[in-house]
């Protein structure tokens, strides 16, 4: 049987783009079907202002009848290449069947399209940035994942592995069971509360555009220096931010100031995926309302991000904000929560991670692959 790539050009092959994966997952009870409306969106270059700073390519294997087997999508990022790699191409939204032809077959078009480009290395997956969903699952398939952070089958490392990908980097997420703030953790909070170097504060919804500023500056400023980042736009920052409104708690995101200067911010989203994987992809007719009845029914948060800028490191103010998140937790009857992901050698947060009480308990993996000029 033969097989053909082809390019995303119309509304219709999107649509066969984003609905692969139905297919794909369709006897995994653990996977957490998409918003589709969310998906086009994203993808979609006149809505998502990633696409203003790179170049997406879309790309879909087909048989012979036209059926849809795999996907890919290869980004040139001019951002990621200017403050990173110049010669990297990245690639992400990878879905195979458990056919190692079809994958080969996406993978080496992602090697010709790289040499068309002059790129001497591939990158990935990352949907479509670092700033995005990223990561391919190594560990963790018997739990259903957070919103934010990927599954696939396991088989998919193997086909990484025989086209020749090798480790890049892991990116590790811990599980916490909210069993009661430990006692370090307190004493350590009651002394800076008695130091008073800083204050913190939850976000004001009423100044969302106000306080989105303030936190994209955070962000851009306190994570700068960590392996593979890029910044992010405001448009972009605000972008994501506004798509997240409608299910951010103000009270776990949390704003450091130091003489009213904004400094350090901290963010704990409810685990929506625990009433998405009820909605099938579809949030009408009846998705919304679903949404609403069951939200006040989530046990679980994930502590997606957690920064202090440089310049005010050193002042405990991230021990504080996890003090402070945790006694939320235990207040609002929070079983457990997911903090994710980290760099697997970043020993500035794993070792916190660890004393706090948190596990290991997901790896996913970013792979590379060089190519001889």
């Amino acid at each position: 049987m033969s097989f053909k790539i082809a390019e995303i050009k119309s509304s219709a092959e999107l649509d066969r783009f984003i609905r692969l994966p139905w297919k794909i997952y369709k006897d995994y009870p653990n996977w957490v079907p998409p918003l589709v409306s969310e998906r086009k969106k994203f993808l979609n270059p006149q809505i998502n202002p990633f696409f203003d700073r790179a170049e997406v390519k879309l790309l879909l294997a087909e048989d012979e009848q036209g059926n849809s087997l795999g996907r890919i999508a290869l980004v040139h990022d001019h951002i990621y290449q200017e403050n990173y790699s110049k010669n990297t191409g990245i690639l992400g939204m990878f879905e195979t069947v458990d056919d190692e032809n079809i994958s080969r077959l996406l993978f080496d078009e992602a090697k010709s399209w790289c040499e068309e480009k002059g790129f001497d290395k591939l990158i990935g997956p990352m949907n479509l940035s670092i700033n995005h969903e990223c990561g391919l699952m190594v560990e963790g398939f018997d739990q259903t994942p957070m919103l934010g952070i990927p599954y696939n089958p396991k088989y998919y490392e193997k086909h990484f592995q025989e086209w020749g990908f090798n480790k890049s980097k892991d990116l590790v997420s811990f599980r916490l069971d909210l069993l009661g703030i430990p006692e370090y953790l307190q004493s350590a909070a009651h002394r800076l509360e008695k130091r008073g170097r800083f204050k913190l504060r939850n976000l004001n919804l009423s100044k969302f555009d106000e306080e989105l500023k303030i936190i994209w500056d955070i962000y851009n400023s306190a994570w700068d220096l960590n392996w593979g980042s890029v910044p992010m736009t405001y448009k972009e920052f605000a972008y994501a931010a506004r798509e997240m409104k409608s299910f951010v708690n103000p009270e776990y995101c949390l704003i450091a100031e130091v003489k009213g200067e904004p400094v350090g911010f901290s963010l704990a989203l409810p685990d929506v995926n625990q009433i998405l994987i009820k909605l099938d992809g579809k949030l009408f007719p009846f998705g919304w309302a679903k949404f609403l009845w069951n939200k006040n029914k989530i046990d679980s948060y994930r502590v997606l991000t957690l920064g202090v800028k440089k310049k005010f490191r050193g002042l405990g103010i991230d021990a504080y904000m996890y003090y402070e998140t945790y006694k939320k937790f235990i207040r609002d009857g929070i079983k457990w929560c997911e903090m994710s992901w980290m760099l697997e050698d970043n020993a500035d947060i794993m070792e916190p991670m660890f004393k706090i009480g948190g596990t290991i308990y997901k790896r996913h993996r970013i792979y590379e692959r060089s190519f001889s000029p």
